[in-house]
């Protein structure tokens, strides 16, 4: 009797040829589309939340939670992707997905607390986050070598576009319809990415042998390692790190669960995560590669908003169209991705490109009170081009570096260090901004005498406009609280830069993409 995988890829469809038929295009279209809903959903509340923190009668701590419980979910589920695929088949995988995150967005638009809030966050991030890695996993299957690129570049396009189209959905929903549209807008889109399943995607039987044989300690391990580990990283701050009980035992569960982990893999028979991919060197370079590159995609999108909205004074929609200009490379370059991939040298692309999103950074360390979003459009049109391209050739060296077999566990190692990199980066960022705030307003104080002429005479012109001398000095206060913030600010892009030039060695680890076969773009 033939093994179980065996038994699933002669199911996977008809054998490949040089060139993939309709059904197949479609299939992979079906994996962009849900992909970006995935990735969309991360973002489009965020710009919403004020809002929604209001009506729901959540505090500012509280309301974090309706982000946080989704990206916790989210990187549980996705390295589970790749064992749920065997257990089911990719298509009933992917339609029971799909059928549940539409009644989880349902439940959200509907939510009048904070309670249901979170539940329907926590179960779209669980359904949501199997359609990011499965995406890259229908291409692996779907298409033959040749045309891979083609599908990497679709599935790649989107995984950008996504994080940055979301603060623009989000800020335009919010202002001219409401934040429950954010939610209700997942509908429609859910219905057309049901229809290209059913049509793109043959029927698998699900191998129930996978349930019986399933290495539940390591299951168990990587839910309670992701999940305490991305908790610990998006509340540490908040929670004053390891002065809080809170994160104390969060961590020693964390701990406790990726001790489970590393059980299941040396004693498991079919482990749920073949982590052993990562002794392979060429994989282990685009893992840590991954990271570095949530690192830059999550934390600009987190600073740049805030500069915004904090000096700025600008709304949700005018800080979406800013973050917007990160996208538009990717529609620029999509023509010439495949060509790209096969024609150049992985090392050179992806050196290229984090050079590129280095630069961005450096370019904005330069802000001033009186800067707006235009001072962002050439970073960020860089950051973009730097993002595709490194996006993309880490794509196709994921499926490259390991065997067609285990793709799912491949691509789910690396969105999960995609995800992982973004939640290192918010952590450090905000412990690193409240730290540089408290630095810089303190060296502005000092530079203020209370004897110096010049301040007597700015404190006496703001005393005969304001009428007392307590609104000068809010007003100054103020003043001194927003430069210190401006100063931070340029320290942040600083460190960016700084942080992702010095990933750029790691190219080196990086082997040249087979090019052993031709390129079809028909």
């Amino acid at each position: 009797m033939p093994a179980p995988d065996a038994r699933r890829g002669a199911a996977s469809g008809p054998p490949r040829t040089d060139r993939a038929d309709l059904t197949a295009w479609v299939a992979v279209a079906a994996g962009a589309l849900g992909a970006m809903l995935a990735t969309l959903d991360i973002s489009i509340v965020n710009s919403a939340l004020p809002t929604i923190q209001g009506e729901i009668g959540a505090s500012g701590t509280e309301g974090t939670w309706v982000a946080t419980a989704f990206l916790v979910a989210e990187i549980v589920i996705i390295p589970l992707s790749a064992w749920l695929e065997r257990l089911l088949g990719l298509r009933t995988l992917l339609i029971v997905a799909v059928s549940s995150f539409t009644a989880f967005s349902m439940v959200c638009g509907l939510a009048g607390d904070l309670v249901t809030m979170i539940v329907g966050r926590t179960g779209q991030g669980l359904t949501g986050g199997v359609l990011i890695p499965t995406a890259m996993t229908i291409v692996a299957k779907r298409l033959p070598p040749a045309q891979q690129p083609i599908g990497l570049a679709v599935f790649g396009m989107t995984v950008i576009l996504g994080p940055v189209m979301g603060p623009l959905a989000g800020g335009w929903l919010t202002e001219n319809l409401s934040w429950h549209y954010a939610f209700f807008v997942n509908l429609p889109v859910c219905a057309l990415l049901l229809l290209l399943l059913f049509i793109g995607l043959p029927h698998e039987r699900a191998d129930w042998s996978y349930l019986r044989d399933a290495d539940w300690t390591g299951i168990a391990g990587m839910v309670l390692g992701l999940g305490g580990l991305t908790i610990v990283l998006e509340e540490g701050h908040r929670e004053e790190w390891f002065a809080s009980p809170l994160i104390i035992q969060l961590t020693a569960v964390a701990i406790a669960g990726f001790a489970l982990l590393a059980f299941g893999q040396l004693n498991a028979r079919k482990p749920v995560l073949k982590l052993s991919l990562m002794l392979n060197r060429q994989f282990l370079s685009v893992v840590v590669m991954a990271l570095a590159l949530g690192m830059v995609m999550y934390g600009s999108t987190y600073v740049i908003p805030q500069f915004l909205t904090l000096v700025s004074d600008y709304n949700a929609l005018q800080t979406g169209l800013v973050i917007f200009w990160m996208g538009v490379p990717a529609f620029l370059l999509m023509p010439f991705l495949p060509l790209m991939i096969r024609r150049i040298h992985i090392r050179l692309a992806v050196g290229v490109g984090m050079a590129l999103m280095a630069l961005s950074c450096f370019i904005s360390t330069n802000l001033t009170a009186e800067s707006g979003g235009g001072v962002f459009t050439e970073s960020q049109f860089l950051r973009g081009v730097g993002m595709i391209l490194t996006m993309m050739f880490l794509n196709q060296a994921t499926v490259a570096s390991v065997a067609p077999e285990d793709a799912g566990d491949a691509s789910g190692i690396f969105n999960a260090a995609r995800n992982l990199g973004g939640s290192f980066a918010l952590a450090g960022l905000a412990t690193f901004q409240d730290q540089r705030i408290w630095h810089h307003s303190r060296r502005l104080e000092e530079t203020i005498s209370a004897n110096s002429p010049r301040v007597q005479e700015y404190m006496d012109g703001l005393t005969a406009s304001l009428g007392t001398i307590e609104a000068a000095t809010g007003v100054l206060a103020r003043t001194i609280q927003r430069e210190a913030f401006v100063m931070t600010y340029n320290d942040v892009f600083t460190a960016m830069g700084v942080i992702t030039l010095a990933t750029v060695p790691l190219v080196l680890f990086l082997r040249a993409l087979p090019k052993d076969t031709t390129l079809s773009l028909h």
